[in-house]
């Protein structure tokens, strides 16, 4: 019989997946699930919280270890469900073959069973031969075990899109459904920190989680009772500050040759608005051939950037824009201010140009995570629409030719196009005359431009709200404020 498992910290949030998982429970047929995303973000926890009760089996791979390392881990992984001895088996055929004897009478027996490898990538080494073991487990035995739940799990992100979703071999069309675990929403963000006894109000969880995001390990470690300042200090900053080397760390774990791919972060931490994909090529030394598709793949499948669709063209001429809060952090502040006095002030330099240049690029990605919560505020939330960016560029001889950009609007199926404007402060936002000059300029050059005869509409998104005036009664038909964005 397995061995009584140990009671885990309850889920927060993840809705969707655990939907999805349960689909799979109730589903009456063998399945296949695949679960990826960055390390850290919660997989491991996930699966075993969510299938505490049914979990029969479970072997996590380890990072540079031989087979035959590999293999006496199973053995003691199925040591651990048993009362029998099992010595560590030749090759993955003969593993996979010892499981089959173990769990063929557990399934039989009625109910749902769950096997979980977790870190596959670690586990499928190249030569080490657990791939075509696996499949040959899965397509000659799994497949006809109606009460048979088997996941797969995996950090690293080329690899996972590669050799499972993507696999032309044995796996190919096995998959019965697939997870990509993406970090917390607000919501979850400050769900998450509650159960841990911390309480910060929405403007102090917003500036955490524009250095840190929503990743759960990351959040681990904020402490009760400290600012978001103070605690992004502690992260980063102080000494054995325990997300100072983390940038470096997670592109090592999740990409092969993860060089190339720091290549294509670094060019798009430059540029706010975001690189087309001329732009990447001409920024990097990467070549024009495949290579640079499967990196801007891997890069948006693990979350550190994302598509934008400009109002008006195609999926095949996307801007690529840097998502990721703890790399735009990193590179923006922790890597230019080094150890310097800067550096060991951050709650004190927060306000400083540079930061204040940092926290409005992080707030504008805060607000694109969450441009459902902001399409709910706006009443449109029923309303078909289109989440676009827009931008104009003057040709170098133009004279006189305005350029103008917008980073997040709704192409609505209602004839209005609501333009997103993003603002954090500590205080109201104010337009004032010169920002309300700038307003009326990038509203004309929009119209004018993109050659729309839909209505515009101009929200502003920000944390307090806007101060009612004459520019604000002339310019201003929405006002967003951080109480939608936790919206669930």
């Amino acid at each position: 019989m397995p061995r009584p498992r140990e009671a885990t910290l309850p889920l927060i949030g993840r809705t969707v997946e655990q939907e999805q998982l349960a689909r799979a429970m109730a589903s009456g047929r063998p399945e296949l699930i695949a679960v990826h995303g960055r390390r850290r973000i919660g997989k491991t926890h996930l699966i075993r919280t969510y299938f505490a009760k049914e979990l029969c089996f479970e072997m996590t791979g380890v990072s540079g270890m031989s087979r035959a390392h590999q293999l006496r881990n199973f053995a003691g992984s199925l040591r651990e469900e048993t009362t029998f001895q099992h010595a560590a088996p030749r090759d993955w055929t003969e593993a996979f073959e010892e499981l089959t004897r173990y769990l063929d009478p557990l399934v039989r027996a009625g109910g749902r069973k769950v096997v979980f490898f977790d870190e596959l990538p670690w586990l499928a080494g190249r030569k080490s031969g657990f791939l075509p073991a696996f499949d040959h487990f899965w397509n000659s035995w799994g497949t006809r075990q109606r009460n048979l739940i088997v996941v797969i799990c995996g950090s690293a992100a080329s690899w996972m899109i590669a050799k499972v979703l993507h696999q032309k071999g044995g796996l190919h069309n096995r998959i019965t459904s697939s997870i990509q675990l993406q970090p917390f929403s607000l919501p979850e963000i400050d769900a998450y920190l509650r159960s841990a006894g911390v309480k910060l109000d929405h403007r102090q969880t917003v500036e955490l989680a524009m250095a840190i995001g929503g990743v759960p390990f990351y959040l681990n470690h904020v402490r009760k009772g400290w600012s978001a300042a103070q605690n992004i200090h502690a992260l980063f900053f102080a000494q054995n500050a325990p997300l100072r080397d983390e940038f470096l760390q997670v592109f090592a774990a999740l990409f092969e040759h993860h060089e190339r791919h720091l290549q294509v972060i670094r060019a798009l931490a430059k540029r706010q608005s975001g690189l087309q994909r001329k732009d990447i090529i001409r920024e990097t030394d990467l070549g024009t051939g495949g290579g640079l598709t499967a990196i801007l793949e891997e890069l948006e499948a693990s979350g550190f950037i994302c598509r934008m669709i400009p109002l008006g063209r195609t999926t095949r001429d996307p801007y690529y824009r840097l998502l990721d809060e703890l790399t735009l952090f990193h590179l923006r502040w922790v890597e230019r201010q080094g150890s310097g006095a800067a550096a060991r002030d951050w709650p004190g330099q927060r306000l400083a140009p540079a930061g204040m240049a940092w926290s409005g690029y992080a707030f504008e990605n805060i607000c694109l995570r969450h441009s459902t919560q902001i399409k709910k505020a706006l009443g449109i939330a029923t309303v078909p629409a289109s989440v676009c960016s827009w931008r104009h560029q003057p040709k170098p001889k133009a004279k006189g030719e305005t350029g103008a950009q917008i980073d997040l609007l709704f192409d609505r199926a209602d004839g209005v196009i609501s333009v997103c404007e993003m603002k954090f402060c500590d205080d109201e936002f104010v337009v004032d005359k010169e920002y309300a000059r700038e307003l009326r300029s990038k509203l004309d050059v929009f119209r004018r431009v993109s050659g729309t005869r839909k209505s515009v509409f101009l929200a502003i998104v920000t944390v307090c709200g806007v101060r009612a005036n004459d520019y604000r009664a002339e310019l201003v038909q929405n006002v967003v404020t951080l109480a939608a964005l936790f919206e669930p």
